[in-house]
Parts: structure tokens; sequence; C-alpha cells
């Protein structure tokens, strides 16, 4: 007797690295709101690098023009019906 698990299998969850630069000010803005965000916790602040993933995957989560999009993204391309005229 097998068991039918509701996991086929474990997603990749390593984080992948990338290297991106920053203009001054953006890393002037993500300081302040690791200070802010340490003041409103009474934690120590976060490191600034650790707040951007959080802050892509919030911005594409509420962006509602890159959600409709992406459901279209992988799906197999439909084949056009024929033209009236040529059939």
């Amino acid at each position: 007797m097998t068991t039918k698990l509701k996991l086929s299998s474990v997603p990749d969850d390593k984080p992948v690295k990338l290297t991106v630069e920053l203009p001054p000010d953006v890393h002037r803005d993500l300081l302040d709101y690791a200070a802010v965000m340490a003041r409103e916790t009474g934690q120590a602040a976060p490191e600034p690098a650790k707040l951007i993933a959080p802050m892509l995957q919030r911005f594409m989560a509420t962006d509602r023009a890159f959600t409709k999009a992406r459901k279209t993204l992988h799906q197999p391309s439909r084949p056009r019906a024929p033209d009236s005229e040529t059939a």
C-alpha cells in the first residue's frame, strides 16, 4: 500500500545571491526605513540588504497589472482561428 503525499517534491529554497548597485538616496532610504523599524519594534535595526527582498515581494504582490499579466505569461499560446476570408 502506497501513500499519496500532498507534496511531491520539496522546492529549492536556497536563496539566490544577486549583486546590485543602488543610488545613494535609495540606500539612505533603506537605512532610514531600518531605523524606523527598530524604533517601532524595539529591536535592533535590520541590515538594509535584508529589507530588499521583502520590499520587492510586497511590491510585486500588490501590482495588479503584473499579477494579471503573469497569469498569462507561461500559458501556451492558443492557435488562432482561421480568418473568415481565407476559409
